[in-house]
């Protein structure tokens, strides 16, 4: 029983990444503590919200996408190319309105003191080098700039190591560290985007290298008030459907995710 005035701290653990998500959903739904944000609106309900710490035991593992989350396949594509490739850094304008930042920027070219700085370079160098480094981690969080801003980054530091299996395998573990997070509406594609990171990283240190567990952890992890209506609808999915009715595999949302790389080249032309 969490005291009164404490934040909530919910773990929830599984194997695929749309199971631990949906577990993660549920238990902030059902024991979050009720608290206002600076995002709302004078008749908004308060949001449902926790410190939640979420564990995939195999990210890659089908079905790896669940239907449920707020967007399209497309959309999810798009998204991971922004964090891995930075498909749409050029939208950084904070001047005239615009992002502030992407975590592609800020990850493989985190600007200091005049330095561009690729943070996962460092971290694939350093875990060549040493493969049981406990320095291999980058930031985001920019003290200078962020703080002003109206949407600073939510990801604020990702961490991996490495460790082998009883059959001698290396597998690459990651850990990521979120000041707040939108559960529903957000979370999902962060953990697709961070989870094929992990991959890109393994792959980038060593053919043979696998991609081992990955944990997710938010100070702040919340359902807003303001899309209570909306989300009693995933409420009813999950109790009308069984798991698998509620996800989809790779292998099915392919074509969507090609749709997703032809709008980008379509974005990218003239």
């Amino acid at each position: 029983m969490t005291k009164e005035g404490n934040i909530p701290i919910l773990k929830v653990e599984g194997k695929t990444l749309p199971e631990v998500w949906e577990r993660s959903i549920l238990e902030t739904w059902e024991k979050g503590t009720n608290i206002r944000t600076e995002y709302d609106k004078e008749k908004d309900p308060p949001s449902r919200d926790c410190t939640m710490i979420m564990v995939v035991e195999e990210p890659f593992s089908e079905p790896r996408i669940h239907r449920a989350f707020p967007a399209g396949l497309e959309e999810l594509e798009v998204y991971r190319q922004e964090v891995l490739d930075g498909v749409h850094d050029h939208w950084i304008n904070p001047r005239e309105g615009k992002w502030t930042y992407t975590y592609h920027k800020r990850l493989f070219e985190y600007e200091l003191e005049g330095q561009v700085i690729n943070q996962i370079n460092y971290i694939i160098e350093k875990l060549r080098e040493r493969s049981y480094s406990r320095r291999a981690q980058a930031i985001t969080w920019n003290p200078k700039t962020d703080p002003p801003t109206e949407d600073p980054p939510c990801l604020q530091r990702i961490w991996v190591r490495m460790l082998k299996n009883k059959r001698g395998a290396s597998l690459l573990n990651m850990n990521t560290h979120w000041r707040s997070r939108d559960a529903y509406k957000a979370a999902f594609m962060n953990m697709f985007a961070l989870t094929s990171l992990q991959e890109m990283i393994a792959k980038k240190i060593g053919e043979d290298i696998l991609v081992g567990r990955y944990v997710d952890i938010s100070d702040s992890y919340h359902i807003y008030g303001s899309y209570y209506e909306e989300f009693k609808r995933f409420l009813a999915t999950v109790k009308e459907r069984t798991f698998e009715e509620r996800t989809w595999s790779t292998e099915f949302a392919q074509p969507f995710f090609e749709e997703g790389k032809k709008r980008l080249k379509d974005e990218r032309s003239p």
